[in-house]
């Protein structure tokens, strides 16, 4: 009887093959020429990134890493063993009052390097045994992020990539994406537009936006199925971070997965919000969230019939 092949060894990326075609190249290099009057994110500033210019997330032409490591505080069958293999981008275009990592999103901490620098870190996660490569805060750097994957591909990267979004994303973009992305792990951080212009530095667009995104996403990858193992090599994961006293929308966005994906769609509803950064200078965002309007949350998407639920331990 022949021996099965291991569910991670057996596993080829999607990039593999656009790769072998030299159409991964060339994505990065049309991603690429879209700084020149960067329209890459929903925000279209037109900054001219490739001659200097900072767009409004902060970013150059030049990408900047603030790190890269084995992470295990990302979802279970993305950390496995060997931890999700994260690389933290520098800036970030939503500039949220609240983010956790404002340092790095909206400080701007990080290392300047190359396209053949980031595939060099991507071979190194590779190599200590993590199960994906997964890039955190992406979007202003699609172009580095697919042209050093072709780098990667031809040096032996075999691991699924995480695309670890806001959420705010353009479609047409992720179209751009399609075959080159595995997993997308976006957030679903609003349903009212006013919480999102408030917030979220007037990203009034951002619950339109990124319901089409994840619309998007889920036509590229599907519903997100671990394998024997208990490790997630494609599909969607939504992440839906539970806000204080109402301010993300938690029962329309989980009323609106219900109603537009499978009931078996992988959601993380994410208790762990805290007031970080600008946060205290917000009343509705300047305490931590109570166990009752977790609970809410969650009899909510039990009731919408969800039932691919990632739900936290209480940590108050």
């Amino acid at each position: 009887m022949p021996r099965l092949a291991h569910p991670e060894t057996a596993f080829e990326p999607a990039y593999l093959d656009l790769h072998r075609r030299g159409e991964l190249a060339r994505r990065g290099e049309r991603l690429q020429a879209m700084m020149a009057r960067c329209h890459l994110c929903p925000r279209q500033c037109g900054a001219a990134r490739l001659a200097g210019d900072r767009g409004i997330c902060g970013a150059s032409a030049r990408l900047e890493v603030a790190s890269h490591h084995p992470h295990f505080g990302e979802e279970r069958p993305l950390v496995g063993r060997g931890g999700s293999g994260t690389i933290f981008f520098s800036h970030c275009n939503l500039r949220c009052v609240f983010c956790i990592n404002w340092p790095i999103s909206q400080g701007g901490e990080g290392d300047r390097c190359s396209a053949d620098d980031l595939a060099a870190m991507m071979l190194r996660l590779q190599g200590v045994g993590c199960h994906n490569i997964n890039v955190v805060t992406p979007t202003h750097y699609a172009a580095h992020i697919v042209l050093a994957l072709d780098r990667a591909a031809a040096k032996g990267l075999r691991l699924p990539v995480v695309y670890n979004t806001s959420g705010w994303e353009r479609a047409e973009i992720l179209e751009l994406l399609d075959g080159v992305v595995d997993i997308y792990l976006p957030d679903l951080k609003y349903a009212d537009p006013a919480m999102a212009d408030r917030y979220s530095s007037g990203a009034r667009s951002y619950p339109e936006v990124t319901r089409a995104a994840i619309l998007e996403m889920h036509r590229q990858v599907g519903v997100a199925r671990p394998g024997t193992d208990g490790i997630m090599r494609r599909g969607l994961m939504i992440r839906h971070l539970v806000l204080p006293n109402g301010v993300s929308g938690t029962r329309q966005s989980i009323d609106w997965i219900a109603s537009h994906l499978p009931h078996d769609t992988y959601v993380n509803l994410m208790s762990q919000y805290r007031p970080a950064f600008k946060a205290a200078d917000h009343p509705a965002l300047a305490r931590a969230l109570t166990r009752a309007e977790y609970e809410q949350a969650v009899a909510w998407a039990l009731a919408a019939g969800l039932t691919r639920l990632d739900v936290q331990g209480w940590r108050g």
